[in-house]
């Protein structure tokens, strides 16, 4: 579950979408939930991170052109822990930056080949 320190706003929005390699050799995985795409695509650790840093995060399942949810949505956004004397390095954004770079440094970001693509209509 995201932070709640939405006390003083949100900031950085994003949204991506999230899409598995297709080189046409083999299928891709059709997704029940976004449960499964989620667990399908990230570590355990990429989603601790994204769950204690983002203050909105938000996920929903996307067709491919075939109908399929072979792809994930993701919208997230970060609050401020409030302090005014806070480092930046220590507040939310940041902290999800530091972390983010070090798990995919150690290839323990994504379980799976995929591609990130930002997209402009947020969830939400």
């Amino acid at each position: 579950m995201p932070n709640s320190d939405n006390t003083y706003g949100t900031y950085n929005k994003k949204t991506k979408i999230i899409s598995q390699f297709d080189d046409g050799s083999s299928a891709l995985t059709v997704f029940a939930n976004v449960a499964a795409a989620k667990t399908f695509f990230f570590t355990d650790s990429a989603l601790t991170v994204m769950d204690e840093c983002c203050t909105i995060l938000l996920w929903e399942l996307v067709a491919d052109g075939n109908g399929d949810n072979t792809k994930l949505k993701t919208t997230f956004a970060f609050g401020t822990k409030g302090n005014s004397d806070i480092a930046e390095a220590d507040d939310w954004a940041e902290q999800y930056n530091t972390r983010k770079t070090a798990l995919k440094n150690a290839n323990n970001w994504t379980k799976v080949g995929c591609t990130f693509a930002d997209d402009s209509n947020h969830l939400g």
